[in-house]
């Protein structure tokens, strides 16, 4: 099976290179692409320059920061225009070990339409994180577990991979989300189609270099729109409901 592992990128110039070469030794199968949001700190650059020395590293320029969740849907394009049979996302700050990404392909291998890297599954866990971004992360996780309905501990880990398939049956360009709850978007659309999700525990580790992208503004809009889809769906239950009691009033007896 073609797998690519998808890595967007804006200013990961100190991350990069390293992540790429723990990529390429472990899981040398994997194709590769770059998604960079024309980084000022020379990230595209060193992504051409990669590419160039390493036929299985490709690299998708796009003109500006639009989000993550945008930067996935372009590398989603990509790659099943390209053919390939899994799509991995990973991010490029280390985070997501790739000396791990055996474990993700294992499970889409034993048939998971989506194996998801969990970080709040047993035996998963979480290097170097204080206290609070913990908390955040987990009541964050069990919020849209419990307005969306659906089964998933880790709701917003972005190690993933997803079989081709899976995002076909996706309506790629109808998902709302351009920031971190694009994570939350896309498995719970995956969830309502009522295909196989597997969390795998992982080990993830805080970045060493740069800064974080997650923002006030990012968690913001993840409790907006979570909650937003909540009621949406609630509402919508509720309606289903009512037509169908008032439908069997109207039957004879």
């Amino acid at each position: 099976m073609r797998v690519v592992t998808i890595i967007p990128t804006y200013n990961e110039i100190e991350s990069l290179p390293n992540t790429l070469s723990r990529l390429r030794s472990n899981v040398p199968d994997s194709d590769v692409l770059i998604v960079d949001d024309n980084s000022p700190d020379g990230t595209g650059g060193f992504a051409d320059f990669a590419a160039a020395k390493d036929g299985q590293v490709h690299v998708l320029h796009r003109k500006r920061k639009e989000g993550l969740g945008a930067a996935y849907i372009a590398g989603f394009h990509w790659g099943l225009d390209a053919g390939y049979d899994i799509l991995v996302e990973m991010d490029a700050d280390g985070s997501h070990q790739p000396e791990q990404m055996h474990l993700l392909l294992d499970a889409v291998a034993e048939g998971a339409d989506l194996a998801m890297g969990s970080r709040w599954v047993s035996g998963g866990e979480v290097v170097s994180w204080p206290l609070h971004r913990k908390l955040l992360s987990r009541l964050g996780s069990l919020y849209s577990r419990i307005l969306l309905g659906a089964e998933i501990r880790d709701f917003t880990g972005g190690y993933r991979a997803f079989r081709r398939q899976t995002l076909q049956k996706i309506d790629l360009d109808s998902v709302e989300s351009v920031g971190y709850c694009f994570q939350v978007d896309l498995a719970w659309k995956v969830a309502q189609l009522g295909l196989r999700i597997v969390e795998v525990p992982i080990v993830f580790v805080e970045r060493e270099h740069g800064d974080s992208k997650m923002s006030r503004k990012i968690v913001m809009e993840s409790i907006v729109r979570v909650t937003r889809w909540g009621i949406r769906t609630r509402w919508q239950t509720l309606k289903h409901k009512i037509m169908s009691n008032r439908e069997q009033k109207r039957r004879p007896s």
